[in-house]
């Protein structure tokens, strides 16, 4: 058995070009709607190793929460632990490009169990939690 998460954002063909940025994913799998402007079903990975689908959140589901209150409040209701990313460098870019448009809750730190972690919560809503 297999287990990834998928995320359903506003704006999923620019939240999928920040996701291979952050993590240096690529795309495997892509259906896109008719008009060509968002994700049906989109799947990444890294390494050859699935991480992550993404899609348009769509009606009525588009607008169940404002992005900017979640900001406000580093309201989380999930986090993605995205770890082993392999080096301080790779948790650092991860959250610089995560950062960008969202709120760090905690930055750069460290852990008993990992050197180098961050949390923020991205222009989309979705947290992380970065570790080396």
């Amino acid at each position: 058995m297999k287990c990834y998460p998928q995320v359903y954002v506003m704006n999923s063909l620019e939240a999928v070009e920040t996701y291979c940025k952050a993590f240096g994913a690529e795309v495997t799998f892509a259906i896109k709607n008719p008009a060509g402007t968002a994700y049906e079903h989109c799947e990444l990975s890294v390494g050859g190793e699935p991480m992550l689908a993404a899609a348009e959140a769509a009606e009525p589901y588009a607008k169940p929460y404002d992005v900017s209150v979640i900001h406000r409040l580093k309201w989380q209701t999930m986090t993605f632990n995205a770890f082993e990313l392999g080096s301080e460098d790779a948790v650092k870019n991860a959250l610089a490009v995560l950062s960008d448009g969202g709120v760090v809750l905690e930055p750069i730190y460290s852990l008993p169990w990992n050197s180098c972690c961050a949390t923020v919560i991205d222009r989309y809503g979705v947290c992380w939690w970065l570790g080396i």
